[in-house]
């Protein structure tokens, strides 16, 4: 399952390709829009946040599955990965360290019973 936010203003959105690519590949690719918003200090920002989406379908796939591989650096996710693990889930974190500030959250890193901390 790949879980995506989408600017719908845009012509051409840079992930359009990976989406049609996983879509005709057999990946369930879950899309909603992007909310922009005008940040305290004037500046444009576009969050697109699918916390909840993923969530709600990990939770719903941990009694058929062995493992899940999540993607993210987000320390939200560690009350997820907590749960899942719970119902006997491995679960594989792929983040990276390596740029400024690091990717992943230090409460994520630390969840690491019977899960795998993968970090570029």
């Amino acid at each position: 399952m790949y879980y995506t936010a989408i600017i719908e203003d845009q012509d051409f959105s840079p992930l359009r390709p990976l989406i049609d690519w996983l879509g005709y590949n057999g990946f369930t690719v879950v899309t909603k829009p992007s909310k922009e918003f005008i940040d305290a200090s004037g500046r444009r920002k576009v969050k697109g946040n699918m916390d909840i989406e993923l969530t709600v379908d990990a939770m719903e796939l941990a009694g058929h599955v062995d493992q899940i591989v999540l993607f993210s650096g987000d320390g939200d996710f560690r009350y997820l990965v907590e749960a899942v693990q719970r119902r006997g889930v491995h679960v594989t974190v792929v983040s990276t360290v390596s740029c400024h500030p690091p990717m992943v959250a230090d409460e994520l890193r630390r969840q690491r019973t019977s899960s795998s901390i993968w970090l570029t």
